[in-house]
């Protein structure tokens, strides 16, 4: 297949050539600057949330943090399986199919996004008190998430767009969009809220607007011809090979949010109980404490979206060396930001609540929080990048099993055993116990499997680089 310009197609050749430092920073930078900028404004939100409607909007809009985790693991299923696909591919040199795969995600995206969204609304006030709204907070998370369900087509093809745009060679463009996403809804939201009086509502409108404007910059993006890959007519839809493997290399960060829509369901019901007449305010501080671990977290995401095409890339063509030395750096950096956030948690933990909320309980739950929960997050940042290593090389029945340890099979053990014996504290102990387990198994996992991989790519024939 021609290429529409010799320019774009340094991108993705270049994946295979350049040196992996500067691949990295090239591709990484970008995704951590989105993902950051995407974090600090879920946490502006939240402080948004927390100033102009009160500690129990908070309350609320941790409620909705799971279903949250739920309608958007339906689009990461599709969006990071195709990202992953159509970096292999590129890889390749096999283009037809990496335009196809673009087409099929925008397609199974709107596919999703209707039905989740249909259902989600249809159930919603059962859906919340399932995973615990009390009749305190159940009206800001109806109010929240009526507006963001009603949405979901523009975030689905938003996130699912933009993980291509990144994987096909154009991080920087990806950084944009999510930049525009995140400017457009940091403007709108205090406007709403404070100026026009729409309450929680209006910070859900904020980050629907914003989420449209960044569609609208994909999809401009997509139209041209410019683009290394882009929409074409005549491309094939519903190929049943393409979408069952896009199914199931997604199928790690998709069940990886559907446990943090457990996990989150568990540890409210837990706080609930345990901290009795003050549970709503412990959910709260749960919320606090949860924006901001997600906070470092993203970063880190942000480390595995830039690994991803080079993994990818390089996996396609079978060149092992650069697969191993892009996850070592990536374990490296991913390291470094974790332990930035133990570091931060432990000595600030009420200058960061004091942002949120001016309550003193939650303020004091909180603290507690910090400094329990974090104790082991320096080792989650290699977590979190071995399992996205081995979804990026398409094996993601590892990256599954991976993702399973950290959030439900060690953890929910945990939190059915400790804080019935020792309250409110053992939601946090047994939230930091499952972290250091799994990155134990994390990195004895990926020891054991490097020697396999690297001796089936050191055996395979490379692509022929003029395909």
């Amino acid at each position: 297949m021609a290429t529409d310009s010799s320019a774009s197609t340094k991108a993705p050749v270049a994946l295979g050539t350049s040196p992996i430092g500067k691949l990295l920073l090239q591709y990484s930078l970008p995704a951590i600057v989105a993902s950051l900028v995407t974090s600090l404004y879920n946490i502006i939100d939240s402080i948004f949330i927390g100033r102009g409607v009160g500690p129990l909007a908070i309350s609320g809009l941790a409620i909705t943090f799971p279903l949250m985790n739920l309608v958007v693991a339906f689009c990461v299923l599709i969006a990071s399986g195709g990202a992953t696909l159509s970096s292999i591919f590129l890889g390749q040199k096999n283009y037809t199919k990496a335009t196809d795969t673009l087409s099929n995600v925008a397609l199974l995206c709107i596919v999703h996004s209707i039905i989740i969204g249909g259902l989600g609304l249809l159930f919603l006030d059962d859906i919340l008190y399932l995973f615990g709204a009390t009749e305190g907070t159940i009206s800001y998370a109806r109010e929240f998430m009526r507006v963001i369900l009603l949405g979901t087509p523009i975030s689905y093809l938003f996130i699912g767009l933009n993980n291509i745009m990144r994987a096909t060679g154009y991080p920087k463009k990806a950084m944009v969009s999510a930049l525009l996403s995140v400017g457009v809804n940091v403007v709108l939201a205090p406007i709403f809220i404070f100026v026009l009086h729409w309450g929680i509502a209006g910070a859900a409108f904020a980050t629907i607007l914003g989420q449209l404007s960044a569609f609208i910059w994909i999809l401009c993006h997509f139209l041209s011809r410019k683009s290394f890959i882009h929409f074409r007519r005549g491309a094939r839809y519903f190929i049943p090979g393409l979408i069952r493997n896009i199914y199931s290399i997604g199928m790690s960060p998709f069940l990886m949010n559907c446990c943090a829509c457990l996990v989150v369901v568990f540890v409210n019901k837990s706080l609930l109980e345990s901290a009795a007449e003050l549970g709503d305010i412990a959910v709260g501080a749960y919320g606090i404490i949860n924006r901001t671990s997600m906070f470092f977290v993203m970063i880190v995401f942000g480390v595995t979206q830039g690994m991803q095409p080079i993994l990818g890339f390089n996996y396609g063509a079978c060149n092992w060396p650069r697969v191993k030395a892009t996850l070592n750096k990536g374990i490296l950096i991913g390291t470094l930001i974790s332990s930035t956030g133990w570091a931060a948690t432990e000595l600030f933990p009420d200058t960061i609540t004091n942002l949120f909320t001016t309550d003193q309980s939650m303020i004091d739950i909180a603290r507690n929080g910090f400094r329990i929960f974090f104790v082991a997050f320096p080792v989650v940042g290699s977590q979190i990048v071995i399992q996205n290593y081995f979804q990026s090389i398409g094996m993601p029945k590892l990256s599954i099993f991976l993702s399973l340890t950290r959030q439900l099979i060690f953890l929910l053990p945990l939190l059915w055993i400790l804080p019935p014996r020792i309250g409110v504290e053992g939601v946090w102990v047994s939230m930091a116990g499952s972290d250091f387990i799994a990155a134990i198994l994390a990195i004895t996992t990926m020891l054991i499997m490097n020697r396999k991989i690297a001796a089936k790519l050191n055996s395979t024939p490379k692509p022929d680089s003029n395909a």
